[in-house]
């Protein structure tokens, strides 16, 4: 902060902040209380309603879904016994378990992101199917003309209960269905080293002397999220559905809009997608294919927020494959780009983007080359300081005028007493007699504030600086400091500026300007120590500035 005028615009800020958070505390939905797995509970939201084959609010009963076989599959030769269940595959990004009815991912761990340092072995879960922070990824086909077809609810069969990547540079897992009239879905999730998008397919293989027809849905259905991890109570992230399409790009679909008003749109392109802080999941239709966004409410608190593609008409002895992509990892910016239009923007910097994109730029170009966050930030906050420099130089030198009035100033306060009409007059004509702009210093600190902000959702926001250690003790810059260290330094520098500007006029502003530092160190002791080290590396760079200056001026005068 560069003087008080910009302490009390973020004073305003985190005090809307705590508003809201206590506002949404009491009236936001409350999660529900964590069950076990069942299959029920991933089960409904059956994206279709027999009459209509749109996407409706109805509930399917999943003991009204009889599997369509059993045993050996029709039409293939093979007597081999089929396996039912969970299939586990692991690769170099992935840890997944697919349930063979609907071929639904059930659960999805992230190898290379533990859960926390003190857990290193222990793997972060994006997707389970319990509560709270239930997440599963469902998919299926919609049969129409009363046409069967596997929906997530459909009983799938694998000969492979087991999947391993191990060497190889990409792994495929398929799943059979066949219809009693003998039409024959093969559900394919195509997983690549090194890529967070997985490839899903549904070939449809139509060996009957009738045609097919139908179309093929994808879903995501998640719960209402848990308890928030220790040290990020205070920080707003974000949680819920996003869309992105050609008309309106990136745009918030939060579970509250859901329950409001259900999603009915006809998309080119685009994506749907389920946040939460640093990682996502999404659903990525082809690119030049329109497909119609829905979105579905399910009782217990589970939201829907999918896609389904144009219907397509299957000749007697024909195929058709239905392809699309799944994403699901950490908000990766030039990852998600490469992958689809806008994805991306799900690392939100709100209104700031144009601004913040550019600053993460430069931070992920200092760590290429510091090969350390720590150290990125405190270069890339000098160098924003040099930026700003001739700006900060302004208000330094209005406010060390000012601070050069003060005994005159006091004076006539002592000399008009209560009289505020003619002490703001003699004030006005002073300032006027020695040309000092007591608004000098305010154009240079608004201009300055819209970088900041950016910044702080630059920290907020960046996946690369969770569990990213600094040195000593400060092991992950995405957490509150252990030992509160970085924002009592920051409580320091704060009181220490106060000491360098000009003391209000007023006894009362002049207290509540005393207490800022006390409140802002309470406030950052639980705070990310990336943003913590930010602003006392701020903070350090406009006290040496403004002492600077300051002396200068009194020297001169």
């Amino acid at each position: 902060m560069d003087n008080l005028r910009l302490i009390l615009v973020f004073t305003l800020a985190f005090i809307v902040l705590m508003l809201w958070q206590a506002w949404n505390e009491d009236y936001g939905p409350k999660p529900p209380q964590e069950t076990a797995a069942t299959q029920s509970e991933v089960a409904p939201g059956r994206p279709v309603d027999s009459a209509s084959s749109i996407p409706s609010a109805k509930v399917a009963d999943p003991a009204s879904i009889s599997s369509p076989f059993a045993g050996a599959v029709p039409g293939t030769g093979d007597s081999v016994e089929k396996i039912t269940g969970k299939i586990e595959v692991t690769t170099d990004l992935f840890s997944v378990e697919i349930d063979t009815r609907g071929g639904t991912i059930l659960s999805l761990l992230l190898n290379e992101y533990p859960v926390s340092l003190e857990q290193k072995d222990a793997k972060f879960t994006l997707l389970r199917p319990t509560s709270p922070d239930l997440f599963v990824a469902q998919s299926g086909l919609i049969g129409l003309e009363k046409e069967e077809a596997p929906t997530h609810e459909s009983q799938y069969q694998t000969e492979v209960q087991s999947y391993n990547m191990g060497d190889k540079n990409s792994l495929k897992v398929e799943l059979l269905w066949t219809s009693p009239k003998g039409v024959r879905v093969t559900k394919r999730f195509i997983f690549t080293r090194g890529s967070y998008l997985v490839k899903v397919e549904h070939q449809v293989d139509n060996p009957t002397e009738s045609s097919w027809s139908g179309r093929e849905y994808r879903q995501l259905m998640r719960g209402l999220p848990g308890e928030k991890p220790a040290g990020s109570q205070f920080l707003y992230t974000y949680t819920g559905g996003a869309i992105y399409t050609q008309e309106n790009k990136y745009e918030k679909i939060s579970f509250e809009k859901m329950e409001e008003n259900a999603l009915s749109l006809e998309v080119k392109g685009g994506w749907v997608a389920m946040l939460q802080h640093y990682f996502i999941g999404a659903w990525v239709p082809p690119t030049e294919q329109t497909d119609h966004f829905y979105t579905n409410v399910l009782p217990g608190q589970r939201y829907v927020l999918g896609a389904y593609t144009p219907s397509v008409n299957l000749a007697a002895g024909g195929s058709h494959i239905f392809s699309s992509g799944f994403v699901a990892g950490p908000k990766l910016q030039h990852e998600l780009e490469a992958i689809a239009p806008g994805l991306e923007l799900t690392v939100d910097y709100g209104w700031l983007t144009v601004v913040a994109k550019p600053i993460f730029w430069l931070l992920g170009k200092i760590h290429g080359v510091l090969g350390n966050w720590g150290w990125s930030i405190i270069v890339l906050t000098l160098i924003i300081k040099l930026l700003f420099y001739k700006l900060s130089e302004t208000s330094y030198k209005s406010m060390a005028n000012m601070r050069k009035m003060t005994p005159r100033i006091q004076a006539l306060k002592d000399r008009y007493g209560d009289d505020k009409q003619r002490l703001n007059q003699a004030m006005m004509e002073m300032y006027k007699k020695e040309k000092i702009n007591p608004l000098g210093g305010c154009l240079p600190i608004v201009v300055q504030i819209p970088v900041f902000i950016a910044l702080y959702w630059v920290l907020l926001e960046s996946v690369e600086l969770r569990q990213a250690p600094w040195i000593f003790w400060i092991k992950d810059l995405s957490i509150k400091d252990p030992f509160y260290v970085l924002p009592l330094i920051m409580g320091i520098s704060m009181f220490i500026q106060q000491k360098l500007n000009p003391a209000p006029p007023d006894p009362m502003q002049a207290k509540i300007m005393m207490s800022l530092p006390f409140v802002f160190t309470v406030f950052f002791a639980f705070f990310p120590s990336g943003l913590v080290l930010y602003w006392v590396t701020n903070n350090i760079l406009s006290i040496t500035q403004q002492w600077v200056i300051t002396r200068k001026i009194e020297k001169a005068g």
